[in-house]
């Protein structure tokens, strides 16, 4: 792989990772500290949306990032041809 082959694939991978985590930080502290009171308004089975996000929909969320970072990484590779 060539140096300015390598350096867009970092770029891309870095990309890649900001906009899951900038994802992650919006469900998390977003949905569970900033926007609780208006999300405590809808509840769903008894429990409140706001609360659900805060103890289970971040962690939720994370876990689904996860795969979506596998699969994207994975295209990602193949395009740069570093894939195994």
């Amino acid at each position: 792989m060539t140096e300015e082959k390598a350096k867009a694939y970092w770029k891309e991978n870095i990309s890649t990772i900001l906009k899951l985590l900038v994802i992650w930080f919006i469900v998390s502290y977003g949905a569970g500290i900033l926007f609780i009171n208006q999300l405590n308004a809808i509840e769903i089975s008894g429990v409140k949306l706001g609360f659900w996000f805060a103890q289970q929909g971040s962690i939720y969320i994370f876990v689904i990032l996860i795969f979506v970072y596998a699969k994207w990484m994975n295209s990602i590779d193949e395009k740069y041809d570093v894939h195994e």
